[in-house]
């Protein structure tokens, strides 16, 4: 990853040379480089420390082959062997929020082959020219499958260790929360909407429950949503939380094009333009005569946990953010090109240069502020609101590329049925 900081934007205070010890390896000594990725999840501290015991204990067993190396920065700067990782807790009891106070953890996509494929589809596949959805094809998640482009994604070598395996993006993302919160703040006074609708504005989904944008557009149809998600089942809640377009949205008046879920999936958005009737909304015809053609091959499976506690909100030192771990099938066509093209480059949404709100690498030289436009009903009589001199409120901490193998080929590496070199 650290090879790729330009495509990825990370620049200034997200610059390499600000990650953590481990993830500055140098190529030239390969005992520094991490070779292993190993995820160790447990239902409480007891449980987690020793399944930490028992793994320390087997790698120094065959400490002729591998080390546990340090490097992680933990509380108040100091060096460790791991990377915590935990929710965040409210009133004793475990919340699905990120230290901005955002709901976390909605709507990854579906694919053929998932549990509950056919229920889950709406809003998490991929959208039909005639408006209904189907999951999207497994080789845009998994190796050795045929993607949504009728192809075999690339995979390495053999064919046999590769196959249902996939690649994983992990990334450490440390949270400004005292620019966060003073930009917020600031902002709040004089927007129209009020400060949680500002909030929601800069990620598409309200703080407290995640509602879209797109059905919660404002104060009162918020309190309409937040009536029926109080009384529906899962399946339900998610239907409500995942399920829906942007075709009655296309001028960005309910979802601003800057919005965080809008930049990570468009969804069909980037082939429709508007209809002849205000409001309305065709799909283009020629190259892009599919909807949803382009989101379709850059979508990510992702899974995000805070790690640390803001103490001080009042400061952006410490030690808190996010680990993100995302699954696909090539990095560089579904990552990558999200990373560089939709959250740091807004031309794909007709913005300009404009960022994600909240993960773009916006510029920390005044001559060179990063802004958005918070846009509004083009037929009302409302001014677009401006967001301008953005500060940078995510920060990169360290990460890398590593390659996941299926559970058959661990097996068939652990029995010596196949070479992993």
């Amino acid at each position: 990853m650290k090879q790729r900081k330009d495509i990825l934007g990370d620049d200034g205070a997200s610059a390499p040379e600000h990650w953590d010890p481990i993830w500055q390896g140098n190529r030239e000594l390969r005992e520094k480089d991490v070779h292993i990725f190993i995820s160790l999840n447990a239902r409480n501290q007891t449980l987690l420390e020793q399944g930490y015991a028992w793994l320390t204990a087997l790698v120094k067993e065959f400490s002729d082959a591998a080390v546990i190396l340090g490097g992680h920065v933990g509380e108040d700067g100091a060096l460790l062997d791991y990377q915590d990782v935990q929710v965040l807790m409210e009133n004793g009891q475990p919340t699905s929020k990120e230290h901005f106070g955002y709901t976390d953890g909605i709507g990854d996509p579906v694919f053929v082959g998932m549990p509950g494929d056919a229920m889950n589809k709406n809003g998490r596949g991929k959208q039909m020219p005639d408006g209904s959805w189907e999951p999207l094809a497994i080789g845009e998640f998994l190796l050795g499958h045929i993607d949504e482009a009728k192809e075999y994604p690339p995979a390495p070598e053999p064919i046999l260790l590769a196959r249902n395996g996939s690649y994983m993006v992990y990334r450490k993302l440390h949270e400004n929360v005292a620019s966060f919160d003073a930009y917020l703040d600031e902002h709040a006074k004089t927007y129209p909407g009020g400060k949680e609708l500002l909030a929601a504005k800069f990620v598409g989904r309200w703080r407290d429950n995640g509602a879209p944008l797109t059905r919660a557009p404002d104060a009162a149809s918020k309190a309409k949503f937040d009536a029926d998600f109080s009384i529906a089942n899962d399946a339900e809640k998610d239907a409500l939380l995942s399920n829906f377009t942007y075709d009655a949205d296309m001028s960005g008046a309910k979802c601003p094009f800057s919005a965080h879920i809008r930049r990570i999936n468009p969804r069909a958005s980037l082939e429709m333009t508007q209809g002849a009737t205000p409001g309305s909304m065709c799909l283009n015809t020629g190259a892009f005569d599919t909807p949803g053609a382009l989101a379709n091959r850059r979508r990510i499976i992702r899974r995000g946990l805070p790690y640390g506690e803001a103490k001080d909100r009042s400061r952006n030192d410490g030690n808190h953010g996010i680990i993100i771990m995302m699954l696909n099938a090539d990095i560089a066509r579904q990552f990558e090109f999200v990373q560089q093209q939709w959250v740091n480059y807004g031309n794909d949404f007709k913005a300009g240069n404009d960022k994600d709100v909240i993960l773009g690498n916006h510029s920390a030289d005044e001559r060179f502020p990063s802004k958005a436009v918070l846009q509004v009903d083009p037929e009302g009589d409302q001014a677009p609101y401006f967001l301008s001199k953005i500060p940078r409120l995510v920060e990169t901490r360290g990460g890398d590329y590593f390659f996941v193998p299926s559970l058959t080929a661990l097996r068939m590496i652990a029995r010596g049925v196949v070479d992993p070199t």
